[in-house]
């Protein structure tokens, strides 16, 4: 599969997983989806990223959740959304499965 092909697969995921969440009741905005590999670097170099994010591929992206009007940012308010992400296709991949749990991060795996 080309990397074409796998940005056309992970958007219409993505998309798919908007759906389902609004359809249970959950809201939320984007977060950061595009990462150019230059902010990648200076991520990795603050210890807040990797430098080869799938965001530079165009393979990741963060959600932000609100339940009930509240941004949350915890990986246990995501766990239903990341549990879901993980079941919809075998290379989907949760944030909150990292070492360093990132429960707003979904992926798809290259």
């Amino acid at each position: 599969m080309t990397l074409s092909q796998k940005q056309r697969l992970f958007f219409k995921l993505i998309s798919e997983l908007r759906v389902r969440t609004l359809a249970q009741g959950y809201e939320f905005t984007d977060g950061e989806a595009y990462r150019p590999p230059e902010t990648a670097a200076v991520y990795a170099a603050k210890g807040i990223g990797v430098k080869d994010s799938l965001h530079t591929l165009k393979l990741a992206e963060d959600l932000n959740l609100f339940i009930d009007g509240i941004y949350r940012t915890t990986t246990d308010a995501h766990r239903p959304i990341g549990e879901m992400w993980k079941t919809m296709h075998p290379a989907c991949r949760w944030g909150g499965d990292f070492k360093k749990p990132d429960g707003n991060h979904y992926e798809l795996d290259p």
